[in-house]
Order: C-alpha cells, then structure tokens, then sequence
C-alpha cells in the first residue's frame, strides 16, 4: 500500500487518484457542498473492500470540513463553522445511537505539546451531565443526554496505552458511543488547523506520523466510535513538495511550454523530496508559528460543534 502519510481520507482519495490517473475509486463514493465563501464540506464514503484497500482507511463516512483564513477568523466565521460541525456530527451520532444514549468524549494528545493539545484543551469546554443527572437530577431539564469527558492522557507520561484505559472507563461507565478528538497529520500546508475530519470507523493515534498505537474503534472496545480530527502538523517533504509547487506554479506562469515543468508538477514528489531530505534518521514533523492561535480557535470551533451537537 502506498505510503500516505496522512490521516485525512480526502487527501488519501486524491493522492491515490492522481498516482493511478483515476476519475473515480470503485468503493469510494464523494459528494462536496459549499455552506458559504468560507466553508466547505466534503463527504467521502468508502463502501466496500477495493476502496479499503485503495486508500487505507475502513469502511464508512469521512466528512471533511474545511475552512479558508481561519488565522483571521472572527466570532461570527467560528459560530458558523462550530454550527456546521453540529449538523454534520448530529447525523453521525443518530445513525450510531439514540437521543437519550450515553456518551464519553475523550480527548487523544498531550497538553504539554501545542500541536498536540487540542482534545484535552477540547475537554475542558465540554459541558458534561451525567453526575449531575445522576446526583441532582432536579437541577437538569427532562431529556438531558448523559455526557461525560476524559482526557487520558499520553503513553510516553501514563505508561498506558490509551485503548487499555479506555477499555476501563467503558467497561465500568457503559457508554452508548464515544466521540474521540485528536490532533492529525496533513499532506496539504493548508490544511494545518483549517480542516475538521469527522468519520464513524474510529481511530489509530499517530498513524499520521509514524507513531502507531492501539486503535481506538468498534472492534477494540465494543461500541461505535465517532472520531473528530484537526491536522496539526506536516511532514517537512510535505512543506517543501509544496514549496516546489508554488515555486513551479510561478515559473509556469513565464514559461507554460516547459516540458520538464510542467512533466514535474503533476507528478506526485513526494516520496522524492522525502528521500532527499531525510538526512540521516532524522525526519522532521512541522508545524506553523501561529499553532497556538490556530489551537484556541479550534478548540472553541470544536467544543462549541460538540456541546450543540449532543
């Protein structure tokens, strides 16, 4: 299978298209819809075995979210982002499970590490009830969900991996669904902090970057997972293909006859940037300057989408 080395379904489907020259992926079916000049919501939904197999990814839906200038987003771009993040998580969730049906949010990551930090910074703006329906129902409105929020934590601090203590909390608090919020790697520089992947096939932290561990899904704890994942960070021959890119775009500009361009740009560089600059054992992960702001805004887009939504 080929190397993608990103978590986004969507960029798997185009990477896997343009390598193969293909219009379409038997398995795989895709719809777009523009929500305003901002956002866009993408829906890739991968049906059976050829497109598993293709692109690397289970089958199920894989809604993309993707919003432009979230660097200089105002109150009003945030809440109009966070409400289409509601409309698409509520579809997930009343597939999964009914309106009264317990639900655990947990938030994957470090909060040492700030590309790493936005499911326990998403926990702490969770408004979580089941204590309160259990010990002072009378303060909570008739129909209120049972919602409760965990972040667990890391395995290089907890010596634990993640599924193992998420394997305790379900076991002992029995949750309908859980709805899990990590930080995820892009092939698109653009996409850093600016695309919210919502999927119902769960998922395996680190894939992105090289860092597997136990998957977090259906099959390993028994009940459906409904996984919200923010690109964070990009492999360095992911920002220099991209630089290349930009730099051929602008000489193609001049030139639009040159062969020898115009043969490298739509060839996929990756795998050659990436062999070119991985010096030694070293391959670095980025992430842009801005990461703390780009994290808050998120984090407010998510918790907000989140609340609503459940």
């Amino acid at each position: 299978m080929y190397n993608f080395r990103t978590d986004l379904a969507l960029e798997r489907r185009d990477i896997y298209q343009k390598i193969n020259n293909l219009q379409q992926i038997d398995g795989i079916e895709s719809t777009e819809e523009q929500i305003n000049e901002n956002i866009k919501v993408s829906r890739v939904k991968i049906t059976n075995q050829n497109g598993e197999k293709a692109i690397g990814k289970p089958m199920g839906n894989y809604i993309t979210i993707d919003v432009k200038k979230l660097k200089i987003a105002t109150d009003e771009d945030i809440q109009k982002t966070s409400e289409t993040l509601t409309n698409e998580l509520k579809k997930i969730i009343d597939i999964h499970t009914d309106k009264q049906g317990d639900i655990l949010i947990v938030g994957l990551g470090n909060i040492y590490v700030t590309p790493d930090a936005l499911g326990p910074k998403v926990i702490n703006e969770i408004d979580v009830t089941r204590h309160i329906i259990k010990y002072l129902p009378q303060y909570v409105e008739e129909g209120t969900r049972p919602v409760s929020a965990i972040s667990p934590g890391v395995l290089g601090t907890t010596g634990i991996e993640t599924v193992e203590i998420l394997k305790g909390i379900v076991d002992n608090v029995k949750p309908k669904l859980l709805i899990v919020i990590d930080a995820l790697a892009s092939r698109s520089i653009e996409r850093i902090s600016s695309t919210i992947q919502l999927s119902d096939t769960g998922i395996v932290p680190g894939a992105g970057v090289g860092n597997t561990r136990q998957e977090i899904s259906q099959t390993s704890l028994g009940i459906p997972v409904v996984a919200i994942g923010i690109p964070t960070v990009v492999e360095l021959a992911t920002l220099v293909s991209d630089g290349i890119d930009i730099f051929i775009g602008r000489l193609q500009e001049k030139a639009e006859s040159n062969e020898y361009l115009n043969k490298l740009q739509q060839n996929d560089k990756y795998e050659e940037v990436k062999e070119a600059l991985n010096v030694g054992e070293y391959n670095m992960i980025v992430t842009p300057k801005e990461i703390d702001d780009l994290i808050e805004n998120m984090k407010d887009i998510v918790a907000r989408g989140i609340n609503f939504a459940v």
